[in-house]
């Protein structure tokens, strides 16, 4: 044997193993409290830049997808709002301009042009407000005259539930006191008209509705009614609209809040002596926004707040302990076989990290399960800029299969108004706030 070849055996039989044990992660040779976990998620502070480079994307997409134009809905040719007639629609998109759904999106456009002080995503919303608001009488006179079943604008001038009114008359109002349009406040003064006057109650005043059963509340409808009263009361200083609003939170809370998990039901009715609990996510969600709109304008001392953030400050306890490790928030809160969920994820993301940069809740204790839910949030938009995972509209059940097999959809509208209100205040927590990684840990250093 030639000694190159017994040289060559010598190293590979008495060197090797050594070698491989050498290589071993051990706690003798390696800070193994340092490894990388394999986190399903993105485990990191986010930037200013990253936030803001999801939330354009978005915008790209939705700016493309919800035209601002009204065109002739057969010849597809543009109309100007002095020239309406029966064939006039807005241009079709991916979504509905005036939607509930898109009051959520038009509130997150002007969060995000404030955060971000970039008009593009302010003016999103003033465009189609802004031509929804030019092109209401024009519709309304179409529509006393009997053009009513395919009005554009149907659900503005008549609403026939709260779907159809408060989340898009909040918005409208935001919008006047951003922009000062004054072609709005007539469809404001409208939906408010609905909200105060001609919508279901029960017998001491709480909101209703008459289906699936008689008598019957879903918690959506603190969101659909209650930032619209608030914002009514904020711009015209009439305290009616603040006393109904907290009266709301209050009636809705001492019926479907359950103390001992402090989350909400979905739904409750009136004529059942047994209330089956349901804590379906995004109503969870509506509830936790509703509370943070109203307490954002309701005056400090007001009579109400104080019990209103107590209660804030129990629904943000429940809600988080039941964040999962991937920062996500499953479809129904407490079921971990029930699917992770968009929406509700952004809503609660949005409104702790709301409530932190409001001084309500400390950064310290919260800020980290925020970021988590941030990162969550980011990594289900896709490169096209359509919000993945969301669930479609979803009515009231009292059983579990109902929840669980929800679809979702890129095209459910639902999606996109959270993560930009999201995208929006993890902005400004960035700016107020300072994060570190210590021990491998995310840590806020400030409350």
């Amino acid at each position: 044997m030639k000694k190159s070849s017994f040289n060559f055996l010598w190293v590979l039989i008495f060197c090797t193993p050594f070698s491989i044990q050498a290589q071993k992660s051990t706690d003798a040779n390696t800070p193994l409290h340092a490894l990388k976990p394999n986190y399903p998620v993105a485990y990191e502070i986010p930037t200013v830049e990253n936030v803001k480079e999801k939330l354009t994307i978005i915008y790209n997409y939705l700016n493309t997808a919800t035209p601002a134009q009204l065109i002739h809905k057969q010849t597809g040719a543009m109309v100007d709002v002095n020239s309406l007639d029966s064939n006039t629609i807005f241009k079709p998109g991916d979504f509905r301009l005036t939607s509930y759904e898109w009051g959520v999106t038009y509130a997150g456009m002007l969060a995000v042009g404030k955060a971000t002080n970039d008009n593009k995503f302010s003016n999103y919303t003033s465009d189609r407000l802004g031509l929804i608001g030019a092109s209401y009488q024009g519709f309304k006179m179409l529509y006393d005259k009997n053009y009513q079943k395919n009005n554009p604008l149907r659900s503005v001038i008549d609403p026939k539930a709260l779907d159809d009114a408060g989340s898009i008359c909040a918005s409208i109002l935001k919008t006047i006191q951003f922009n000062q349009d004054k072609n709005l406040q007539p469809l404001a003064d409208n939906f408010l008209k609905y909200i105060s006057k001609k919508q279901q109650r029960l017998e001491d005043g709480t909101l209703a509705r008459s289906r699936p059963q008689a008598n019957t509340l879903w918690l959506d409808d603190l969101f659909m009614s209650v930032p619209a009263l608030a914002q009514a009361g904020k711009l015209t200083g009439n305290n009616s609209y603040y006393d109904d609003a907290v009266k709301q939170v209050l009636q809705f809370s001492e019926k479907m809040f359950n103390k001992d998990k402090n989350l909400y039901m979905h739904g409750w009715v009136a004529s059942m002596k047994v209330h089956p609990e349901f804590y379906w996510a995004r109503a969870n969600g509506w509830a936790i926004l509703t509370m943070v709109e109203l307490l954002d304008v309701l005056p400090k001392n007001y009579p109400g707040r104080e019990t209103i953030l107590q209660q804030l400050l129990l629904h943000i306890k429940g809600l988080s302990v039941q964040q999962t490790a991937s920062g996500f928030w499953h479809q129904l809160l407490d079921k971990n076989d029930s699917y992770l969920e968009t929406s509700a994820t952004a809503i609660y993301c949005y409104a702790i990290a709301r409530a932190i940069n409001n001084h309500w809740i400390e950064a310290k204790a919260y800020g980290p399960m925020v970021i988590l839910a941030w990162n969550a949030v980011a990594s289900k938009i896709n490169k096209e800029g359509q919000v993945e995972g969301t669930c479609v509209g979803t009515g009231l059940a009292f059983d579990p299969a109902f929840y669980y097999y929800r679809p979702t959809s890129v095209y459910a509208a639902h999606g996109y108004g959270p993560v930009l209100l999201a995208g929006a205040e993890m902005i400004n927590l960035i700016n107020s706030h300072k994060f570190e990684v210590n021990d491998s840990a995310i840590h806020a250093l400030n409350n």
